[in-house]
């Protein structure tokens, strides 16, 4: 009897077992790369890329469409190139990456850095948010600076993730992995709230939420970990020289055909796949033309896409790290055209016909979209670590950056055009599902470029390690530009 009781209530302890270490398992993740990593290291990931890109980021996104449509009453075609200027501080990525890597201030180069970008973001989210309604021009140029606050912080510390990705190799897409999961859990907070604070404190009030994540990163500024440089002085014409390096590095490094080869692919993957989300969100906002959703319903539906961004995450770390990067891209852009087609579905209203309800389409599209999206970026943000020579990490990666960030704004104003062009206005859609088909279609297009991405994968050495070896050496190790790991730090 005995035993045949404990055959009964054995496999509970079992279950119960195996769900504490399913719980356990994100918390011993990030104790590993604490261990690996410095953990100043690992919380200014989580507050860069969670708070500041994926709740701001998403929070930002809700607010100013409102902000747009409904206070200055802008045509949807005009928004997305408003919205194309918005990319102008990611677009100089290189530069501020040269500023982080040549001139350092009391001899850091990423710390006072942080403290710029949250300046500057603190300063433009207050203008905005209490100087009451602005001409245009003022507008924009704040919502600039706080996306421009937002690029500056996230070069910053992409600096810090590249050299971390070229010294810890097998690392490399558990950081984009934690990237990617913390962007996705700040997003699903800031869809999740945006649609509540918009219609209790208003399009514009609901702006003054977005100066919280700019004093964080003052904060994180002043506690976030680095080796001050040598000299206490930098010199000028030191300064000079390792600009000079850093130029000529970025050079020699995207003529190299294994860097400009998949640099090129991931500019026209997102340049020819253009914009059609202004012209999307209001008709779908539109009480006459489209589904009329309220703005709370539009932050659950927002919500619940970053939902399925940690989900896609979630399926990239588990089961597709460690396939080749053509293959994974081929994949999910196919699977991204494919996706598109829900958005048609949608605009020509067919879900009604099939008796599927527009909030529960819309809902499966956005989740379904989501994820696909970030099954095709991850892969792209990985390899672009490896295209970081040894010494100018920073810069270059910056560089590669701009590059896609450049193809997103070709994207944006490509899709504003292509509205304006097709007369898609603030009461006029009936042209919208024929913009939505040409931006499907030039997805699929996409698939013919997928021989310029190559066939190793995280662990293959894309580019030799030593390609700057020779100047890197006395340029950057004498001036401790790098975050350091508990490992390294605890050899020294």
């Amino acid at each position: 009897m005995n035993s045949s009781e404990k055959q009964e209530v054995g496999p509970a302890p079992c279950k119960r077992t195996k769900f504490l270490s399913l719980v356990l398992e994100p918390v011993q993740w990030l104790q590993m790369l604490s261990s690996q990593l410095h953990s100043s290291f690992i919380f200014g990931i989580v507050l860069v890329y969670g708070l500041c890109q994926g709740f701001s980021g998403s929070f930002f996104k809700v607010v100013t469409d409102y902000y747009w449509k409904d206070v200055q009453k802008v045509q949807p075609s005009t928004v997305q190139i408003y919205i194309g200027l918005y990319y102008l501080p990611w677009v100089m990525k290189p530069i501020w990456g040269i500023f982080t890597d040549a001139f350092p201030i009391k001899g850091y180069h990423r710390r006072p850095y942080f403290v710029i970008a949250g300046v500057l973001g603190l300063v433009s989210a207050l203008i905005v948010a209490l100087l009451g309604k602005l001409p245009i021009a003022l507008a924009l140029t704040c919502l600039i600076g706080i996306t421009g606050g937002m690029a500056i912080a996230d070069v910053v510390i992409d600096a810090c993730i590249a050299r971390n990705s070229i010294e810890t190799r097998a690392l490399a897409p558990d950081m984009q992995s934690l990237c990617a999961f913390c962007s996705g859990a700040g997003s699903l907070i800031g869809y999740s709230s945006s649609g509540f604070f918009v219609h209790h404190l208003g399009h514009q009030g609901a702006l003054g939420i977005l100066a919280i994540p700019p004093t964080l990163l003052i904060v994180l500024g002043f506690v976030i970990y680095e080796t001050r440089a040598t000299s206490h002085h930098f010199e000028k014409k030191k300064a000079i020289e390792s600009v000079i390096f850093t130029m000529k590095g970025m050079c020699k490094s995207i003529k190299l055909p294994q860097v400009w080869k998949p640099s090129l692919y991931m500019f026209l993957s997102f340049a020819v796949s253009i914009s059609t989300h202004e012209g999307q969100f209001y008709w779908s906002t539109d009480p006459k033309a489209g589904p009329a959703f309220s703005q709370e319903f539009v932050g659950v539906i927002y919500a619940l896409g970053a939902v399925a961004s940690i989900i896609g995450v979630l399926i990239y770390h588990k089961t597709l790290k460690d396939y080749p990067y053509r293959n994974l891209l081929f994949f999910a852009q196919l699977l991204y055209g494919i996706s598109g087609m829900l958005d048609l579905i949608f605009i020509l209203r067919w879900n009604l016909a099939l008796g599927i309800p527009d909030s529960f389409f819309v809902i499966t599209e956005q989740c379904v979209s989501h994820i696909v999206s970030r099954l095709r970026w991850i892969p792209m943000i990985v390899l672009s670590t490896r295209l970081c020579p040894r010494g100018i990490e920073g810069t270059f990666f910056a560089l590669l950056m701009c590059i896609d960030i450049l193809g997103s704004l070709i994207s944006k104003w490509g899709g504003g055009i292509v509205l304006h062009l097709l007369h898609v206005t603030r009461t006029d859609y009936r042209n919208l599902w024929l913009v939505i088909l040409i931006r499907n279609v030039l997805r699929f297009a996409t698939l013919g470029l997928i021989f310029l991405v190559p066939k190793g994968n995280h662990s293959n050495e894309l580019i030799p390690m030593d390609l700057l070896r020779k100047n890197s050496d006395t340029i950057t190790d004498d001036e401790g530009m790098r975050l350091l790991s508990i490992n390294e730090t605890n050899a020294d």
